[in-house]
């Protein structure tokens, strides 16, 4: 046993880098990219919203609304916190301990904490499963991608799970060189997985494939035990949110997709950008041949396991959204990493730069093209014209989040003038309405509204409207009057 333990560090030595600290290289790039992201303090776009408005709230509160399926903000009451419930109270946590506030910087800061130390683990994972310089290739990969980085500065769980995915991946890297306590790191990181988000559970399932296939069945039985084991707190979750009659109310909205699952989810880790979609798929389809048994096994099946699961899953219902898949999809930066460390040697910089270049200048790029949707910049815009005693309305309860957050936060003199769902519009001869339409669906704002009809049959129309475009949604600002 001591034997095999010891043949991944000697491997870990064979040309690749030196220094003890090699591996501090790709968090630090992440940290910096991540930074650089939540430095723009963008506006939050609904989801984040969502966090900022229920963070604050006490633990005990949060259990409450996890347990009886009630939303916790009066006008989302079918919205409530259920299977996003332990980012929450981490988050709570979070504000409670730091000096951070639930804003663009405070909530952002746990994600970018998050990931900088989702990589670092990443690479010493890697480390384990072949060596150090696939090891920094792959983190690298990571810390650059335009995917990862997104998440790495936005309010939402997602960081949180690829941390937890990255501690299960280095405690079945420490089982697989024999370590004994291996597994208790690998059970804790795997349930922690399936808290932060519960398709994350789809990757220690993977796991436990790939460690069957390397070790065999009755020896990696302890694995498969263990991984069942992680997936009852997440489980737990979920049948509470069946229990109290919530189930998959919050999710109409996902649109099916069919079979072309795995060339979506490619779309979106290359960020739409055909240079690091080339380059990857040349150093995925090299890294499937590696030599590296062990890596090549794990991040096969970390990729195709959990993507096959969802593609299969859609011919029965919709449920792919590419940012559930996140921890799975990781995987990619193994089997990339592992192509180019087959480059010879005066040509591996050069295969490395063909992949890494693309990759930080779409993550780059993607971080400078502005908010998902601009609803702080529209409250502005209704305070820097409304007057006194003149509504603003927000057109549906989902607009109703981001006008009630901002106005709140930053422009407390329309607080008196706030209409939310179901509240009637009072009269008045000016009327602002905030509403907000998916970007690309066209006629969405030309719908004539239960609210228009109103507004319409008291003689207003409207005189003003302003339009802030986000990368996701349209924001309008819509001023009615006589």
């Amino acid at each position: 046993m001591a034997v095999r333990a010891a043949a991944p560090q000697a491997g870990e030595r064979r040309g690749d880098p030196t220094t003890p600290a090699w591996w501090l290289l790709p968090p630090l790039v992440m940290a910096v990219l991540g930074g650089w992201l939540v430095a723009h303090r963008y506006g939050f776009w609904f989801d984040e919203l969502y966090t900022a408005e229920v963070a604050p709230i006490g633990l005990g509160r949060l259990a409450r609304a996890l347990i009886g399926g009630n939303g916790t903000i009066a006008y989302l009451r079918d919205a409530p916190p259920s299977y996003n419930a332990p980012y929450y109270a981490v988050t709570h946590l979070w504000l409670t301990l730091t000096p951070f506030g639930a804003d663009e910087v405070g909530l952002r800061m746990l994600s970018l904490v998050a990931m900088t130390g989702a990589v670092a683990v990443f690479t010493r994972a890697v480390a384990r499963l072949a060596d150090r310089r696939v090891a920094l290739i792959a983190g690298l990969v990571l810390a650059t991608n335009p995917f990862v980085v997104a998440y790495a500065g936005e309010a939402r769980g997602y960081a949180l799970a690829l941390l937890a995915t990255a501690l299960a991946a280095l405690g079945l890297a420490r089982w697989l060189d024999g370590e004994p306590h291996a597994l208790l790191l690998y059970g804790l990181a795997a349930g922690a997985a399936g808290l932060a988000h519960w398709f994350a559970l789809l990757v220690p399932a993977a796991f436990a494939v790939a460690a069957v296939v390397l070790r065999g069945r009755r020896p990696a039985m302890p694995v498969v035990v263990v991984t069942a084991l992680a997936a009852a707190p997440a489980l737990g979750i979920v049948a509470i949110a069946l229990a109290n009659g919530v189930g998959g109310s919050g999710a109409e909205w996902i649109r099916g997709v069919g079979w072309v699952v795995p060339r979506l989810l490619l779309r979106s880790w290359t960020g739409g950008h055909w240079a690091l979609l080339l380059s990857t798929v040349v150093a995925v389809a090299a890294g499937v041949a590696s030599q590296h048994r062990a890596a090549r096994t794990v991040a096969a099946c970390w990729v195709a396991i959990p993507v096959v699961a969802v593609t299969l899953a859609e011919a029965v219902r919709p449920l792919y959204i590419d940012r559930y898949l996140l921890p799975a999809v990781i995987g990619l930066a193994v089997l990339a990493a592992l192509g180019v460390a087959r480059a010879p040697g005066r040509w591996l910089p050069l295969a490395a730069a063909a992949l890494l270049v693309p990759s930080t200048v779409a993550a780059v790029s993607n971080a400078g093209q502005g908010p998902r949707e601009d609803v702080r910049g529209a409250v502005a815009v209704v305070a820097a014209g409304h007057r006194p005693g003149e509504p603003v309305v927000a057109a549906a309860r989902w607009d109703a989040l981001g006008l009630q957050h901002y106005a709140r936060r930053l422009h407390p003199e329309l607080n008196r003038d706030l209409v939310l769902p179901p509240s009637p519009v009072p009269g008045s001869t000016t009327v602002w309405v905030l509403r907000r339409a998916i970007a690309g669906v066209k006629g969405d704002t030309d719908k004539l509204a239960d609210l228009d009809r109103d507004l319409a049959a008291r003689g207003l129309r409207v005189t003003d409207e302003h339009r802030l475009a986000g990368r996701r949604s349209v924001v309008l600002v819509q001023r009615w009057s006589v």
